[in-house]
């Protein structure tokens, strides 16, 4: 799964939460980007390039999200 995926899938999930969820990209380094999902925070690297699993892992942790949930 890439960034842009991962964007798309929390964006199905905020909508049923009824949650905001807001992509900042001049607020990362380079191609990076930060996340904000309700009042949760997290960065995603390359939008384009494959996550790795536990990296994935990692940042579905910091928005307090479970695998099974995407």
């Amino acid at each position: 799964m890439n960034g842009n995926e991962l964007i798309r899938r929390l964006r199905k999930i905020a909508r049923r939460r009824g949650e905001a969820m807001t992509i900042n990209q001049n607020r990362g380094k380079g191609s990076h980007a930060t996340l904000s999902f309700g009042n949760r925070l997290t960065t995603i690297k390359d939008l384009k390039k494959e996550i790795g699993k536990g990296l994935l892992r990692s940042m579905l942790k910091d928005l307090g999200l479970d695998q099974r949930d995407i």
